[in-house]
């Protein structure tokens, strides 16, 4: 039970990491893009390095334990790519009018917390149209952008909130850090949210709210596919068979390195400059790295 307890905390913490990026966005004095550039980067690298360092072997060890060493290699790629077809069946599911991941430039998100900035042509555009009809085109668009960003990173979450819990359900240690990676991948993801809705509404508290509800779709996954896998497979005592458990540490991986490679790198790149998605990149390697030596 403490362990499902931490498990939740961790993924309900990684998850409101939505609303420390709405919160940045309109309360720092500018946005720090190195920061951002930097943190996603590190983020990949302790997904990339816990992923085939540490989730896959442990996967294979135990589907090898069920089915043998053949069919425990099989079960743990199929189960991998499987995890990887889950998550990028919901990107191709979410228009690309609504990715979660959209960059804004340094102009878009200056006006955010400093009122006297200059707004983008195409926020004043809308908001003129706002003023003449207030169901005008221009700011139902922006509205519209801000809540199908917030759906899409929702939708992302459900996965991502299970893979966190999982992973810190089988080891705390390495599950707390991919929640301090998730947690930093959710930041710029809040600032998605926040964007159209405040430049829609005028409204900070609303932008802020909805990226809040955004990221809590972490721990609400994280509950309906405990559950769900409880109910099918669990036994007297609510632990998950071991070929179950094996299964979807391989599918977590793929989630993981779907995440990193498709979302955080390209992300990492926008908002840097030079090799800071390298220096991210290997700081969170280094970092998993040690974690995993110290833990010996």
């Amino acid at each position: 039970m403490n362990n499902i307890l931490l498990a939740f905390g961790v993924t309900l913490l990684a998850g409101l990491a939505t609303g420390l990026g709405s919160a940045i966005a309109f309360f720092a004095k500018r946005t720090n893009f190195r920061f951002l550039s930097i943190a996603t980067g590190f983020s990949a690298g302790v997904m990339l390095y816990v992923s085939f360092l540490e989730i896959m072997p442990e996967a294979l060890e135990s589907l090898e334990g069920v089915y043998g060493e053949k069919g425990g290699h099989w079960a743990t790629a199929l189960a991998f790519f499987g995890g990887i077809a889950v998550i990028g069946l919901i990107d191709l599911l979410i228009p690309s009018a609504s990715n979660p991941h959209m960059i804004h430039s340094e102009k878009e998100t200056l006006p955010l917390h400093d009122p006297s900035a200059p707004q983008p042509p195409e926020v004043l555009e809308a908001r003129a149209e706002a003023a003449e009809a207030p169901g005008a085109p221009g700011h139902k668009h922006l509205l519209r952008m801000g809540v199908f960003t917030a759906l899409a990173i929702a939708i992302h979450n459900f996965p991502e909130g299970l893979a966190t819990f999982l992973a810190v359900l089988h080891d705390p240690a390495i599950g707390i850090v991919i929640g301090i990676a998730i947690a930093l991948h959710n930041i710029p993801e809040g600032i998605s949210v926040s964007v159209p809705i405040y430049y829609a509404t005028g409204d900070r508290m609303k932008a802020f709210k909805y990226s809040v509800l955004s990221g809590l779709a972490e721990p609400l996954g994280a509950i309906v596919g405990y559950a769900i896998l409880r109910m099918f497979w669990g036994g007297d005592d609510g632990a998950l068979p071991e070929n179950i458990m094996g299964i979807m540490f391989a599918g977590v991986a793929g989630i993981m390195v779907y995440i990193s490679l498709d979302e955080l790198l390209p992300t990492s790149r926008a908002y840097g400059k030079g090799h800071d998605s390298l220096i991210g990149l290997l700081l969170g390697m280094l970092v998993m790295a040690l974690s995993l030596l110290l833990m010996l």
